[in-house]
């Protein structure tokens, strides 16, 4: 395999993402399930069909023409012949001039017109019309207009990620099915940041930040990781560097000093896990990275939230009418054309065909890739379930026998208020002696909050009539 052959199945591994870890969500469920097909495609048949497209000039093939000539040379020397007076060497030197074909410069250059076409219109995951005419000059798809306005990103969706905070979860040992090694970043908390396009003012961005309590343990066979998004303080520096700093510190200190904090984890159950994090990351090309897997998954969760996006809206049509473009303009000229023989014609146009057949292949699994994100993008969002949250001295008296008998109800608020605890201060905080789990301790809890999610759909649809006006009712605010 030629450092060409490899430099383009780097580029398309990494435009199929399949250097990405074990997403839980969205697109990247199909992409791990199109992975094995994907990485087929580029391992056993992309190298033996550009060779097969060519092996019609086999018996061209200059290196053994040049073989073959070397072997007549020697042979006519064997019986004391001038070698360039024979028939058949000069059969073969005139064949290695006018017919011969390079296989190897040939498929290097598709390899290289393949690498170059689709490294030209991606960047940092994203695709973009950038329609080199010449150095320094691009050309904008026109059909005539009067007046034609055009920007990069016309024709793509942008999402802006920030809004779409999701857990990030990777496998340590992805080959192993028994024990994989599942860890799991989640975030604990998140302070609201600016709405629409509103900048957040200096120093009120967000970050990720390590929870500094708790934020590391074990669940279920996996390790999870807990973070906040907020901005960062004075007090999210370490004590021991924390003398002197005017700032908080930044993501990228934030992010360096979260892969100190876990890989510094103590205790016997958290040492397989982090031996295998302060291991070397390994890049989508094969080679060891400078840092480890943790920093590689670290670096990988801050940039899917804070990175914004864009989604091609036919990203099939697009390459196809620009592959057109790049070949008329890269690949074909016609003085290549006039100036030669029809066998190097012939040769030429082939080279063409071959790019051509083999970026559509590409070209149609990368489609369906963007295809399917659009298609989630594009998704109407139904509401298929609405719950609510009710003050209970917004409650009329007759539902009360029924939240008292309600378990599922006293579990909840046992988890969140620790109602067990009120027991020996009933007097202190009622001023009366009332019972735990009863309509008089219910009466006397104003504030307490029931969920609708624990009661049944006839309960929740009698309780929404009583309140009259919903939308007057409802103000929205959770304590």
């Amino acid at each position: 395999m030629t450092a060409k052959f490899e430099k383009l199945k780097t580029l398309l591994r990494e435009l199929f993402q399949l250097d990405q870890p074990d997403l839980d969500f969205g697109l990247y469920r199909i992409m791990h399930a199109k992975a094995a097909e994907v990485t087929s495609f580029l391992d056993k048949d992309l190298l033996p069909q550009v060779k097969a497209e060519f092996g019609q000039y086999k018996s061209s093939d200059k290196a053994g023409v040049e073989s073959d000539l070397a072997k007549a040379i020697e042979a006519a020397r064997g019986l004391d012949v001038d070698p360039e007076t024979t028939k058949k060497v000069k059969e073969l030197r005139a064949k290695l001039k006018t017919d011969s074909v390079d296989i190897a410069s040939l498929e290097s250059e598709v390899y290289d017109h393949l690498y170059s076409f689709f490294r030209r219109y991606y960047s940092d995951g994203d695709f973009s019309s950038k329609r080199i005419y010449k150095e320094g000059v691009y050309a904008i798809p026109y059909a005539g207009e009067e007046v034609k306005l055009h920007w990069a990103n016309a024709d793509q969706y942008y999402i802006k990620t920030s809004e779409y905070l999701r857990d990030y979860a990777f496998r340590l040992k992805p080959d192993n099915d028994a024990d994989p090694m599942r860890v799991h970043f989640r975030l604990a908390d998140v302070t609201e940041g600016e709405h629409g396009n509103v900048k957040a003012a200096a120093g009120k961005d967000r970050v990720f930040i390590l929870k500094s309590i708790n934020g590391i343990f074990l669940q279920a066979d996996e390790l999870v990781i807990l973070f906040e998004y907020r901005p960062a303080t004075l007090t999210d520096w370490p004590e021991d560097v924390r003398s002197g700093k005017t700032k908080p510190p930044a993501q990228k200190d934030l992010t360096a000093i979260a892969e100190a904090r876990i890989l510094a984890t103590d205790g016997r159950d958290f040492a397989p896990w982090v031996s295998e994090l302060i291991k070397l990351h390994v890049k989508a090309d094969g080679d060891k990275a400078e840092y480890s897997k943790l920093r590689a998954h670290l670096n990988r969760y801050v940039a899917r939230n804070t990175f914004d996006y864009f989604i091609h809206k036919d990203l099939g049509k697009f390459f196809r009418r620009e592959l057109d473009f790049y070949i008329k303009n890269e690949v074909m000229h016609l003085d290549d054309v006039e100036n030669e023989t029809a066998p190097r014609v012939e040769q030429y146009l082939s080279k063409i065909k071959v790019i051509r057949r083999i970026a559509g292949k590409i070209i149609a699994f990368l489609a369906q890739l963007e295809d399917f994100q659009r298609a989630l993008w594009l998704k109407k969002k139904f509401v298929v379930e609405t719950q609510y949250c009710v003050a209970l001295k917004e409650i009329p008296e007759e539902f009360l026998p029924e939240i008292v008998g309600c378990a599922a109800q006293w579990i909840e608020w046992e988890s969140l208020h620790h109602l067990s605890e009120l027991k020996k201060e009933d007097e202190g905080l009622f001023g009366k002696k009332v019972k735990l789990k009863s309509a008089e301790f219910l009466k006397a809890s104003p504030s307490l909050m029931i969920d609708t999610r624990n009661f049944g759909p006839d309960f929740t649809a009698r309780l929404l009539e009583s309140l009259g006006d919903l939308d007057e009712k409802t103000d929205g605010v959770l304590f």
